[in-house]
């Protein structure tokens, strides 16, 4: 059993002068999708010997959750079933509010902050237990664990109601009330800025389709079964990693024109640079896929811009679509692989960004009928600010973490703490594909620094 104990939970209630949204709101398509995907975590660590007391630190998180809720009031309600109409919705009331769990640990946060591989056991006690698997569910849990010589705040949300972009906007705000500042931009959750054709009625068409069996919402058993049998490690580039490994695959690319795909003109986004090394990486832990069968990465596009109009920066929710990219194991293997996944992956881009929203169609996942052991699914972002944006006060987290990596292959981005480089963890399910993972990142990161 891990060494962590439950010692309180309570709620934290909306301030009692901002009244609720009356009327549910309804998830559009884009979210009906996540409705049986429904858990979003991730883990705070806050490592430091001149920590506030631990009583204190619960009061400023709790006063300063009740103020945020202020302009996040759709978090503190309940994700429901509207029978009569089919719709899943947001809905809001006065007597609702956040749960708010406190716990305390014996186990050594210093080293569970420092380890290249995580104790995910550990893990996953920091964050707040929620059962989502039918509605009504809430949207939003708080968990803020107490450890010698510091703390972690732990955040379960429902994935139905907000992506990545949307968790760390509220990580953001909740920081910044809690520091005694006013949050710069104001949250936005009017579904109705999100245009799509045939609109409500689209969102019910991929309701009936992804969670035929509401009110009950539990992911399929393949997503759940072996999770906590993964083995995670962390790794991080810096500035000048992302650097080199952008300049590599210019070159590699501009000496390997044959390549299947066209050569980068130009340096690839860090985005690009860091999921086409991970999935250089992820074809040796595959060796069973011969050179001319095909191996798959999916990952997730923000769309905000790309609807019209597009929403606000500040818009709470889930706006996301996945792309899926498909090469030949071969070009994948050996250091021009880099050239080609980059160049891969940028044209998925640029197909998905060329293609009018109308176009999409929202009823077939992209992985229908696909061989589930040659994918690799990249989750986050390097543009997400996970460690600048949740200081509360006491500085920056020592490291945070994704928790929920359901996948034996899954790659989790965010901004590295430096705030300039890329943080990459990684699932997969048996150690020595780990170390074989490790081995072929650290080899290609070596060739780029003798560019």
């Amino acid at each position: 059993m891990s060494p962590v104990t439950i010692i309180d939970s309570n709620y934290v209630s909306v301030p009692e002068s901002e009244a609720p949204p009356p009327e549910p709101i309804k998830l559009t398509a884009l979210e009906a999708r996540w409705v049986v995907f429904p858990v979003l975590q991730h883990v705070l660590l806050y490592v430091g010997a001149d920590m506030p007391p631990f009583d204190a630190i619960l009061q400023s998180l709790r006063s300063s959750l009740s103020a945020t809720l202020g302009s996040f009031a759709p978090l503190a309600g309940k994700l429901v079933h509207l029978e009569e109409t089919g719709d899943v919705a947001i809905s809001c009331s006065a007597t609702d509010g956040v749960r708010f769990v406190v716990a305390e640990s014996d186990a050594d946060i210093r080293r569970l902050a420092g380890d290249e591989e995580h104790d995910l056991h550990l893990l996953e006690r920091l964050v707040p237990e929620v059962d989502m698997g039918e509605l009504p569910a809430p949207v939003l849990a708080v968990q803020a664990t107490r450890f010698e010589g510091g703390v972690a705040v732990g955040l379960t949300v429902h994935h139905g109601v907000a992506d990545g972009r949307s968790l760390w906007t509220f990580v953001e705000a909740w920081a910044t009330a809690c520091r005694g500042e006013t949050p710069a931009a104001t949250p936005c959750f009017d579904r109705s800025l999100v245009k799509l054709p045939c609109g409500e009625d689209l969102a019910r068409s991929v309701l009936r389709k992804h969670a035929p069996n509401l009110p009950l919402t539990a992911p399929p058993a393949w997503f759940e079964e072996g999770r906590t049998r993964f083995t995670r490690r962390t790794f991080t580039l810096d500035a000048q990693d992302i650097q080199r490994l952008k300049q590599h695959i210019v070159g590699l690319g501009e000496a390997n024109g044959a390549l299947s795909n066209s050569p980068l003109p130009r340096p690839p986004s860090a985005f690009a640079a860091v999921a086409a090394l991970a999935w250089t990486c992820f074809i040796p832990c595959r060796p069973f896929v011969a050179d001319d069968e095909e191996v798959l990465l999916m990952f997730f596009a923000d769309i905000r811009d790309r609807l019209d109009p597009p929403v606000k920066a500040g818009y709470i929710g889930v706006c996301l679509w996945s792309c899926l990219v498909k090469l030949p194991a071969g070009e994948l293997r050996g250091e021009r692989g880099l050239a080609a996944a980059a160049s891969a992956i940028r044209d998925e881009v640029r197909k998905m960004r060329e293609v009018p929203v109308g176009m999409w169609d929202f009823q077939t996942s992209v992985l229908a009928g696909r061989p589930m052991d040659r994918l690799m699914n990249v989750s986050g972002s390097p543009r997400f600010r996970a460690y600048e944006d949740a200081d509360f006060g006491w500085g920056n987290p020592r490291r945070t973490e994704p928790i929920r990596m359901n996948h034996d292959g899954q790659i989790a981005l965010m901004g590295a703490g430096d705030g300039h480089g890329v943080q990459v963890s990684v699932s997969l399910l048996q150690p020595a594909q780990m170390d074989l993972f490790k081995s072929h990142f650290l080899d290609l990161l070596g060739l780029t620094k003798k560019d």
